[in-house]
């Protein structure tokens, strides 16, 4: 179920009204839209609605005045506002990779071929960066150049703009790359044979664990009566469903992705859902400790926070998982 930003969804009889505030509609929520569409919400008692504010900052609007349970983005958001304002505590991971894609414009044989392609290429280039959504885009490629031993001072960046308008801008001949969502970055390429994709993020070589999409309250709330149980049961259907994801080829449930992206060819989103499977898209609810002590280093290193903060501070997993 999908409600309108603002509206107060009202719980099934015997259900536990659960309202996500998300920050946005995207392939790499899948288990999360399965888990739903399965009933594995309504298993754990749950009663499941989310809402896409807009602007996408208005999911901490809709935890302040009650309307969410949790927000569903990046831990980016509750780091930099731990110390400085409200104190948010991350309770579950969604997505385990990150799932942007480098777009390169220019068509040459070479250039189609994702073996060839080196970070250190960027270098001296102008990579425009999508945004709308928040920092993360900018934040994550800057990180992924200073693990390679890469200035990002020694690469010219346009960002600050929506994405639909850095597309069409790139494909009429702005910059030298484009860094965008994958399944947007294909759907380009396909259309467009004067651009191609030649990195992918979610992929074994194009990034590595990152704790890119989580869920989070405001820490205050989780001793309220009832929030902590909420939470631990979510887990447990989010659990079911990345499971359910990992244990089926997406050929099988190709109606459900239909349904949820009906704007992508249907062929897209399941190679894309398989690649994701097969590349630890989705390992399970706990958040990896690895991913964010990487993440935390990239974000701090983005001046959003002054220094790298503890897994123990920032982070309240909800059920009880596999080691982290």
């Amino acid at each position: 179920m999908t409600v309108s930003d603002r509206e107060q969804p009202a719980s099934a009889p015997g259900l536990t009204r659960f309202h996500i505030a998300a920050t946005g509609h995207s392939l790499n929520y899948l288990p999360q839209y399965i888990a739903d569409r399965r009933g594995f919400f309504q298993e754990q008692g749950l009663a499941l609605s989310v809402s896409v504010p807009s602007p996408w900052d208005n999911v901490l609007e809709e935890l302040a005045d009650g309307t969410a349970a949790a927000a569903l983005g990046g831990i980016w958001v509750p780091s930099m506002y731990r110390h400085t304002a409200t104190s948010y505590t991350t309770f579950a991971q969604l997505a385990n990779r990150c799932p942007l894609a480098l777009v390169q414009r220019g068509p040459a044989p070479a250039a189609a071929d994702k073996s060839t392609f080196q970070l250190a290429d960027v270098v001296g280039k102008t990579v425009l960066l999508k945004s709308g959504n928040g920092a993360s885009v900018g934040l994550y490629f800057k990180m992924l150049l200073r693990e390679q031993g890469i200035d990002p001072a020694a690469v010219h960046f346009v960002q600050d703009l929506a994405g639909p308008m850095l597309s069409t801008l790139f494909q009429g001949g702005m910059g030298d790359y484009f860094l965008i969502d994958v399944v947007s970055a294909r759907v380009m390429a396909a259309k467009n044979p004067g651009v191609s994709v030649v990195l992918e993020m979610a992929t074994a070589g194009g990034g590595g664990d990152i704790p890119w999409s989580v869920y989070y309250c405001e820490t205050a709330s989780i001793a309220l009566p009832g929030v902590a149980d909420a939470q631990r049961r979510f887990c447990l259907a989010l659990e079911k469903g990345m499971q359910y994801v990992l244990q089926h080829d997406a050929e099988t449930y190709k109606a459900d992705l239909a349904a949820l992206f009906p704007a992508v060819p249907v062929a897209l989103l399941v190679e894309m859902a398989n690649i994701y499977r097969a590349n630890k898209m989705w390992t399970s609810s706990a958040v990896s400790r690895h991913g964010f002590e990487r993440w935390q280093q990239g974000i701090a290193d983005g001046c959003l926070t002054k220094q790298p903060l503890p897994y123990e501070e920032m982070v309240a997993n909800g059920i009880a998982v596999k080691d982290v």
